[in-house]
């Protein structure tokens, strides 16, 4: 099967692929032609220094044509490309580079440095290839791409075995248990099925795709893919700013986008004539994800933006898109994350293993969800796969029911997971860095809502009485083991936290005073 770039490169190759346009004022634009020499002369560049089909390749860096190249490079070789989230912080970036098994890590020049610091917990990497930019050191350990990209042929690389994985990938995911969980995914998305969704959203081949927030997510590194997959146009913005996002779309036209509702939240707090400056009647799907728009935030985009542009979807980096709410049932259907997307089949089942048949707020159920695009497995860790597998369905561990229509509502997480800013964060990495310190007997922690980022991240702590504790001494420590944005935003104490008779942490009886006044737990 030819690949989709070289096939763009022959049909429209001088179209542009993806456009790189910082407030700066400095623009780069790559056609279809040139990103497929790009990413052929970044795949021999690859395999030159010993990536082999089926390797891992880990990958950091802010939006941009870099980023977006080597996604493309890696499946031309068959490795399975790994996005490294650049906000983590050393401790958790190591432990990601080591648990995965690469052999080498492909990084912009902004987030070498990081690698430096860890290179002695990342006994595994045999070299570091820096892109767009100098070399933290002059060491043969960093590898310029710049410097050694010119000199490689344009031709296609080496073709990967049949058997090899097909667009393989790996996302971590924030774990239950206090450690990341590598999602694999054996293959690219079912073209059938992404044909099926791509048609009930409306996609265009003219769309011009904008990036709303990091690549490394799962959400709008898929989103950008089903563009280049349909050979659009796609305008990255390095880094999210809510005036420069309004200057992108209105000068290129952005048509589609996905975004979690924080962006979204600060574009539509501008001022009306900060907004007013800008056309944005180009925008036809909007995907919202990542975590719940609120009912108000969608009054507040549809004020600004054309009524039928507002799609919201539910899904995960393990499951795949799930549901799809349409742009005439936003106001009709509030709460409601939609109905099945193309080709999925969603069950419930209760705490006893029955699959709930109930209609309504009062009939809720786990939901798990069958389709192709569910991930492959836990990388090494098949068990916590098998732990939310159920008669060939899988679940996350979101609570729902279904109304009379077959409108789907999440109410509640079975899991602890938080979701702040459309950021996956899971409790239990946060307890135990905070259990590390001294004055800490034990901590509690959960998410508690916030208008500006859905839920922010609270702690309840027990002191030991034996070191002083104070919410600022608790940040500083929290801050030298994890990344910024699961840094407990509040602190409450108690003598002592509520449990079960087995000794395990009501947090649902912690949580309750927080959400007394909203319909759902999220």
């Amino acid at each position: 099967m030819a690949d989709i770039l070289n096939a763009h490169a022959q049909n429209f190759g001088d179209r542009p692929a993806v456009i790189d346009d910082r407030p700066d004022g400095n623009v780069l634009t790559i056609t279809y032609a040139e990103l497929d020499d790009y990413t052929n002369q970044l795949g021999h560049l690859l395999v030159g220094h010993g990536v082999k089909p089926g390797d891992r390749v880990v990958w950091c860096g802010q939006n941009s044509i870099g980023v977006a190249a080597v996604m493309s490079a890696a499946r031309k070789i068959g490795a399975t490309a790994v996005p490294l989230n650049y906000r983590l912080s050393d401790d958790e970036a190591a432990y990601v580079i080591d648990h995965c098994d690469a052999e080498i890590v492909y990084v912009d020049a902004d987030f070498a440095p990081m690698l430096e610091r860890v290179r002695e917990s990342i006994p595994k990497i045999r070299e570091v290839l820096v892109f767009d930019g100098e070399l933290p050191a002059s060491d043969s350990w960093f590898v310029s791409v710049d410097g050694e990209i010119s000199t490689m042929p344009t031709s296609s690389p080496p073709e990967p075995p049949a058997e090899t994985a097909d667009g393989a990938t790996m996302i971590y995911t924030s774990g239950t248990t206090g450690k990341p969980k590598g999602a694999f995914r054996q293959r690219a998305t079912d073209p059938t099925q992404m044909l099926a969704m791509l048609e009930h959203i409306g996609y265009r081949l003219d769309d011009t795709y904008l990036t709303t927030g990091p690549l490394y997510h799962s959400g709008p590194a898929g989103f950008m893919s089903i563009a280049v997959t349909m050979g659009q146009t796609v305008v990255v913005q390095r880094k999210f700013n809510a005036e420069d996002w309004l200057r992108l779309v209105d000068k290129y036209r952005c048509s589609s986008t996905f975004s979690a509702p924080t962006p979204i939240r600060m574009i539509c707090n501008l001022p009306d004539e900060t907004i007013a400056n800008y056309d944005v009647s180009s925008m036809r799907v909007m995907i919202a994800n990542a975590a719940p728009w609120s009912f108000a935030l969608k009054q507040q985009y549809l004020s600004h933006f054309p009524a039928h542009s507002l799609f919201e979807v539910y899904g995960s980096t393990e499951l795949g898109v799930n549901t799809i709410l349409r742009p005439e049932d936003q106001l009709r259907k509030p709460g409601s994350c939609g109905k099945p997307s193309p080709m999925v089949e969603i069950r419930l089942y209760d705490d006893d293993g029955n699959i709930v048949d109930g209609i309504g707020p009062e009939h809720t159920g786990e939901l798990f969800v069958r389709s192709p695009s569910v991930f492959s497995d836990y990388y090494k860790q098949n068990d916590k796969f098998m732990e939310d597998h159920r008669d060939g369905f899988q679940t996350v561990g979101d609570i729902a029911y279904i109304d009379d229509e077959g409108f789907i509502y999440i109410c509640d997480r079975k899991k602890d997971m938080i979701i702040s800013g459309g950021m996956n964060i899971y409790p239990a990495e946060i307890e135990a860095a905070l259990e590390q310190h001294p004055g800490v007997l034990e901590a509690a922690v959960f998410g508690i809502p916030s208008e500006d980022w859905g839920e922010i991240v609270h702690a309840v702590v027990v002191q030991n009485g034996t070191t002083e504790v104070t919410e600022e001494v608790l940040d500083q420590h929290a801050r030298t083991h994890l990344a910024s944005y699961k840094i407990p935003r509040s602190v409450s104490w108690t003598d002592e936290l509520p449990k079960t008779g087995s000794g395990k942490i009501l947090k649902r009886e912690l949580r309750q005073p927080y959400w007394d006044e909203f319909n759902s737990a999220i």
